[in-house]
């Protein structure tokens, strides 16, 4: 208010001067309720365990303070070098005639030294003219020609650079610019973003029956993990969907975020066991057994615990968390318990369970996490009926980084085909690492064993306690 209005309210008379003063004590206190709530929010978000430090503002963030203390003195240790090579490609010499110094002229030298270096070779594009022969076939009564499998069918580019790019984009996450960027600088080899997506969309159909059966390996696996995370199509929400186990991973983008995705991918009974959080579309799922991420409900407890400091919560709060980590001492100590006593300890958390849920509660957290137990109270402990099911649904969210990673550079897709074509390469790249195979050689084989010889694709078996296997490569060049 200026100094002029302020003057035409005083001179208005008593009334109207009341009423105006308090609708300006009204929006004040409102604004003040607004500050304490954006406050209160800030200070949990700060103070909050799970939240990484990227995502808090950086005016948040306390500065480091030049500490006094003196650093402590590094201990003495061997230095770790490179190991010479055992092959040495290329041998160079070394000579001078005069002193680079004082340009005297030097004898013929008394001694040498040796050193190693490891380079990378200039790379040049290699561009390959096929002759195909053609043949005419008596029986068949048609004309017959060779496979050319350097490249896929009607491509002018190689199936390499397809699939090294494919494998760049979708499993490490690099953008497009990149990629180009990099086959110009370092191979000096020029292409097209509308080039490099169309060979790539040719290659995912060329791999569709892979996929498919990857899908239903997940659908028949004996353990399976889910989740779910956001992501934009055309900059609508939609949902990437993962299903994974210890060999392999199957990811769906898909508008709905419910039981449809899930009915679509594993059916109206899932015969195994299924690790998941606690979203309410996993409920409608039938299974074998059901487990619950222990370490949700625990980052649940750590989240209410920031604001809610009633003597009921605590309680609840402590018993909660002393049953969830009973029993995950418990699973950890299981080889080396006699069945009988893992048994009745098993049975004592049970009873614990039920004791916790079977109670009354005023407190709205508390109560309404004794609801999420009772609703769940045969999918807590599932992980101690089955050895190798896990308490926790970390594997999956492993599995899921990738997808994250890409997202934050390509901010998901700008078409249904692209998102189609991002789930079908991820989940046959991701799969191809967990089965320890190299994921590039390993398409580079199948796809040119398929134009070789036009049999189905097929999914490698995994290769046990390897980390990465070669599978055989072709000596016909490719670019």
């Amino acid at each position: 208010m200026t100094e002029a209005e302020a003057t035409r309210l005083y001179l208005s008379g008593l009334q109207p001067t009341l009423l105006v003063l308090l609708d300006y004590d009204k929006r004040i206190h409102e604004q003040q309720v607004r500050i304490s709530d954006l406050e209160r929010q800030l200070v949990l978000a700060k103070k909050h365990p799970s939240t990484p430090s990227g995502m808090q503002a950086a005016f948040t963030k306390a500065n480091r303070a030049a500490t006094t203390k003196p650093k402590k003195k590094k201990r003495k240790r061997r230095g770790v070098h490179r190991p010479i090579p055992d092959k040495v490609d290329q041998t160079k010499e070394h000579t001078l005639t005069c002193c680079p110094a004082c340009s005297n002229p030097l004898p013929p030298s008394s001694e040498t030294r040796e050193r190693f270096t490891e380079e990378l070779p200039v790379v040049e594009p290699l561009v390959i003219k096929h002759i195909i022969h053609r043949y005419w076939c008596r029986a068949c009564e048609k004309i017959v020609e060779a496979p050319v499998v350097d490249a896929l069918p009607k491509s002018n580019i190689g199936l390499r650079t397809v699939v090294y790019s494919a494998w760049l984009h979708y499993l490490l996450g690099v953008s497009f610019d990149k990629i180009i960027q990099l086959l110009n600088l370092s191979a000096h080899f020029k292409i097209s973003t509308g080039g490099l997506f169309g060979a790539w969309h040719h290659l995912a159909r060329m791999l569709t029956p892979i996929y498919e059966q990857i899908g239903r390996d997940a659908r028949a696996s004996a353990v399976l993990h889910a989740d779910e995370t956001g992501w934009r199509v055309s900059g609508c929400t939609h949902w990437l969907w993962c299903f994974t186990n210890k060999i392999l991973a199957y990811y769906l983008i898909d508008r709905r975020r419910g039981s449809t995705v899930l009915l679509k991918v594993l059916g109206e009974y899932f015969a195994g066991v299924l690790v998941t959080d606690f979203l309410g579309a996993y409920g409608m799922i039938r299974a074998l057994a059901k487990q619950k991420c222990l370490v949700h409900l625990l980052r649940e407890i750590i989240r209410v615990n920031l604001f809610d400091h009633s003597p009921e919560w605590k309680a609840f709060r402590n018993q909660l968390k002393r049953l969830v980590l009973d029993a995950l001492r418990l699973g950890r100590h299981r080889t080396e318990l006699d069945p009988a006593c893992f048994e009745r300890r098993k049975a004592l958390l049970r009873e614990r369970l039920a004791d916790l849920y079977g109670r009354s509660y005023s407190n709205k957290n508390a109560n309404r996490l004794r609801k999420r137990l009772e609703r769940h109270r045969n999918e807590i402990f599932t992980f101690l009926d089955y050895p190798e099911v896990t308490a926790d649904n970390n594997h999956v969210e492993r599995q899921i980084r990738p997808a994250v990673v890409s997202r934050k550079t390509s901010y998901g897709n700008r078409s249904k085909e692209g998102a189609d074509v991002q789930a079908m390469l991820l989940s046959i790249f991701r799969t191809l690492e967990l089965r320890g195979y190299d994921p590039v050689t390993a398409i580079l084989f199948l796809v040119q064993e398929h134009l070789r010889t036009g049999k189905p694709m097929t999914l490698p078996s995994p290769i046990p306690s390897v980390s990465v296997v070669e599978l055989p490569q072709f000596a016909a060049p490719s670019v």
